[in-house]
């Protein structure tokens, strides 16, 4: 199963395309320009999307890159809380929110579930009032399962959770424990029947390829362990390593170059074997990363609709926003985020105003990820003819066998779709890809 190829080392740094332009384009100077669209009437047909950020975890895990907290207390969280309620005030008031219903909400961290069922409900009734999510879709929590009780369970269903997010990432507990995983796999089995149990329309489990002590043998025994469970779906994630994760800075201190960690051509050895084996179970591939059983009923409207463009509020400390082409960031310290909202002020650090030639580069390499791409989506929104524009890149990707087109469409192999996000880089605008190789 192992890559035979040279190998490429796995470093720090990222990997992972969430967004463009890249973040390090996103400045200050420019918070006026979110201001100012926040202020504008939206879009005709622009679908929103809500995103609440609950930063607390149990304990951090070696290779987490997010903005979490292991150290709060119970009026903390709840101090926390409340700011997020008070944060959403702020933005009802704004002419981009009057009258609009989420089509989606995420609940997603840190951890989620590790808040208690009264702060869950502090939360709930606390938000749904000021904006109501009784026309969305979807409705997705992400959860730890050591931190998941029946109880919770029920009551996540009851205030409309639509799809329950489980963060397996592997089901040894020598693997779990060594990459500072918070469960062990006795809690993967009982909350996963649990869920079930309750009914959630559609249960996500997570796993990751590639972290500290995995092996083939294990890797399989997860793959096996994972089919049997017969999720809605599954989402795999290489492991990378950004700068800011435990195991990065383990590497600086004791001056290490590649990490602890498998190589990528293994990595993408091991996803691409258990897609194979989601795939001999019936399952289709949805992305480079999920895996459903049925595409019918196992969406992600999340991932749809933001790779389309969505509008997308997102609440709490550090969060990451997209409101009529500008992107925004919230106070990335959690003090400096209570402190603008006591002020009555919206919490935000860093934006930028995207061109339209940006938020079409932006929906493409997105839309990528999905494995393939509609050439007349771009022609009929953006008047983009993506074989013209992108002539040069999608001849060498195709010399490499990474992808195929024809007169509809941008199809990526299951090798390009296996390493997109190394590929999308060839698409930025020349400043971007210079300054994001950097």
């Amino acid at each position: 199963m192992t890559d035979s190829t040279t190998a490429s080392k796995t470093e720090v740094g990222a990997y992972f395309v969430s967004n463009y332009p890249p973040y390090s384009f996103w400045t200050p100077q420019q918070v006026g320009q979110a201001v100012a669209a926040l202020d504008q009437p939206p879009a005709n047909d622009v679908p929103l999307g809500l995103y609440l950020h609950i930063p607390f975890c149990r304990k951090r895990c070696r290779f987490c890159y997010f903005k979490v907290y292991t150290d709060k207390d119970a009026n903390e969280i709840n101090r926390y809380i409340d700011g997020l309620i008070d944060e959403l005030s702020l933005y009802a008031r704004k002419a981009v929110v009057a009258g609009r219903k989420p089509k989606f909400v995420y609940f997603g961290g840190g951890t989620p579930s590790y808040i208690s069922t009264q702060q869950l409900r502090r939360l709930v009734d606390g938000i749904r009032p000021l904006l109501p999510w009784d026309e969305a879709e979807e409705i997705t929590f992400e959860c730890e399962p050591g931190t998941v009780s029946k109880a919770k369970l029920e009551i996540l269903r009851e205030i409309g959770i639509t799809r329950l997010s489980l963060g397996v990432e592997n089901f040894s507990d020598p693997v779990l424990e060594i990459n500072g995983r918070a469960h062990n796999a006795a809690d993967i089995d009982k909350v996963y029947q649990l869920a079930r149990d309750v009914g959630f329309p559609q249960i996500n489990i997570d796993l990751i390829a590639g972290m500290v002590g995995e092996t083939d043998e294990n890797w399989r025994e997860c793959v096996s362990k994972a089919v049997a469970l017969d999720p809605d779906s599954v989402t795999l994630y290489q492991m990378e390593l950004p700068p800011n994760t435990v195991i990065s800075k383990e590497m600086r201190t004791h001056g290490l170059e590649s990490a602890p960690v498998a190589d990528w051509p293994v990595k993408r050895a091991w996803a691409k074997y258990a897609f194979a084996e989601f795939e001999k179970a019936g399952y289709t591939l949805t992305s480079g990363y999920t895996a459903v059983k049925d595409p019918k009923t196992a969406t992600f409207l999340y991932r749809d609709l933001l790779w389309a463009g969505a509008d997308l509020l997102a609440l709490g400390v550090a969060s990451f926003s997209h409101v009529q082409g500008v992107h925004f960031q919230n106070e990335s310290r959690i003090e400096d985020y209570e402190a603008a909202l006591a002020k009555g002020e919206l919490p935000l650090h860093r934006a930028l105003k995207t061109t339209e030639e940006e938020r079409m580069i932006r929906e493409f390499i997105l839309q990528m990820k999905k494995g393939r791409v509609n050439t007349r989506y771009f022609e009929d929104k953006y008047g983009a003819a993506l074989q013209e524009r992108f002539a040069s890149q999608l001849k060498e990707l195709a010399g490499g066998g990474f992808l195929t087109t024809d007169a509809e469409s941008v199809r990526l192999t299951r090798d390009g779709l296996l390493r997109v996000d190394e590929l999308l880089h060839r698409f930025f605008l020349p400043e971007h890809r210079i300054a994001s190789a950097a």
